[in-house]
């Protein structure tokens, strides 16, 4: 499975929903937050882990795995501390 390295590639649809519907709305987290029906501290958070996902990318030390591993992460599919351990682990085997 091919990991794709630009940042777009990385998003998923639902978080280019959210781009579109932040862009629609001017970049208002007030207003997204009631668009969603949520807090604004979810719709933030929500944000951030875009942000995250886009700043992977901009690692260039990151290979395809590594940046594959972080995303998992950032949307909580797998547990910080292992991840950390898998990309420790991966790295102590020269790849």
């Amino acid at each position: 499975m091919s990991i794709p390295t630009e940042w777009t590639a990385l998003l998923e649809e639902e978080d280019w929903n959210f781009i579109k519907q932040f862009v629609l709305y001017s970049g208002s987290l007030k207003e997204m937050a009631k668009y969603y029906d949520v807090t604004y501290p979810t719709v933030r958070l929500r944000l951030d882990r875009i942000i995250q996902k886009i700043q992977l990318t901009e690692k260039s030390e990151d290979d395809e795995f590594v940046i594959m591993i972080k995303k998992l992460t950032i949307d909580d599919q797998l547990d910080y501390k292992i991840a950390r351990k898998i990309i420790t682990e991966y790295r102590k085997d020269g790849k």
